[in-house]
C-alpha cells in the first residue's frame, strides 16, 4: 500500500488537530465551500494525505507536526459572550487570550452572557470535539444563588428530572451551600451541556437564578486564586487527567439518565 495511501486521514480531523477550529466548525466550512483540496472544493468525509494542498478561504493550511496541545483555563467575568466576534460590539472572553503563533484558540463550550466561572480553551480541535461531544457525560458543577422558596420536595422533582420544551433534565446532584431566606446557595452537576440548562432547570419551579458560577468541568476545578478575567495554561497533570476522562468513553445507563438527551450548547 502506498505510503500517502497509509497516511490518509478525514480532512476534518486534520483541520481540528491543526487548531483551526472544532471538527463541527470545520464541517460548517466545508459545507459552505470555505475549503479546497488540491484546488477544488472539499467535501464532507473526504480524506487527505500529507501530499494535499489545502486552503481554508484561499489561505494554505500548512500541515507539519501537530502543535503541542494547549489548554486553557479561564476564569470568564459576568458581561463577557462567548463568541469570536459580537455583532453588538459587547467584550468577548477571546478579547482577553494570549496570541497564538499559530492556530487559534476555541472554546469548550459556552456560558452565556450573565454566567460566570471555569471556562475552557484549547487549540487542539480534537480535544475540543471530545470534550463538548455529548457521550463524554463530563460533570459540570456550578454555584448557584437562587431567589424563591425551596423546599425538599422541590429538589426532589429537580433529582428525579422534570420536563423541558427540549425533551427530560435533571440535576445530577443538589447540595445547600448556604444563604437564608429566600437567597439561596446551591451546588448544582449536570454531565450535559443544553443551552441554558442549569437556570431553565430552576425556572421549571418558578425559580429564578440571581447568580451561576461554573466551579467545575470534569476533572479540572476553577483554580483558586484565579482573578475574574485571568487565565492560566493547564498543568501537565490537569491535561492528563481531563483527557483520562474521555477514557473509555461509558455509555449512560437507563436508571443514571432517565433517557435524557444531550447537546453541545451553552448552559
Amino acid at each position: 500500500m502506498p505510503a500517502e495511501r497509509q497516511a490518509a486521514e478525514r480532512l476534518h480531523k486534520v483541520l481540528a488537530r491543526a487548531g483551526l477550529g472544532s471538527r463541527r466548525h470545520i464541517e460548517d466550512w466545508i459545507r459552505a465551500g470555505r475549503v479546497q483540496v488540491n484546488d477544488r472544493p472539499a467535501t464532507l468525509g473526504q480524506s487527505v494525505t500529507p501530499a494535499d494542498r489545502i486552503t481554508v478561504d484561499g489561505r494554505p493550511v500548512l500541515l507539519g507536526a501537530p502543535p503541542k496541545t494547549r489548554l486553557l483555563l479561564y476564569h470568564k467575568p459576568e458581561g463577557e459572550v462567548c463568541t469570536r466576534h459580537d455583532p453588538q460590539g459587547r467584550p468577548t472572553v477571546f478579547d482577553r487570550l494570549p496570541a497564538l503563533a499559530g492556530g487559534r484558540w476555541i472554546s469548550v463550550g459556552r456560558l452565556d452572557i450573565n454566567s460566570s466561572g471555569l471556562l475552557l480553551l484549547t487549540t487542539d480541535g480534537t480535544l475540543a470535539h471530545r470534550l463538548m461531544h455529548p457521550a463524554s457525560h463530563l460533570e459540570r458543577e456550578y454555584a448557584v444563588r437562587v431567589i424563591g422558596p425551596v423546599d425538599g420536595a422541590m429538589l426532589e422533582r429537580l433529582r428525579h428530572g422534570v420536563e423541558l420544551e427540549d425533551g427530560p433534565a435533571r440535576f445530577l446532584s443538589i447540595t445547600p451551600a448556604g444563604g437564608e431566606g429566600r437567597n439561596r446557595w446551591f451546588h448544582v452537576t449536570v454531565d450535559e451541556g443544553r443551552n441554558r440548562l442549569v437556570r431553565r432547570l430552576w425556572a421549571a419551579e418558578d425559580i429564578t437564578v440571581s447568580r451561576l458560577l461554573r466551579i467545575r468541568f470534569g476533572p479540572l476545578q476553577l483554580p483558586r486564586g484565579l482573578g475574574r478575567g485571568q487565565h492560566r495554561d493547564a498543568t501537565a497533570q490537569e491535561l492528563e487527567a481531563i483527557t483520562a476522562a474521555l477514557q473509555p468513553t461509558r455509555p449512560r445507563t437507563a436508571a443514571r439518565d432517565g433517557g435524557l438527551k444531550a447537546s453541545r450548547r451553552r448552559v
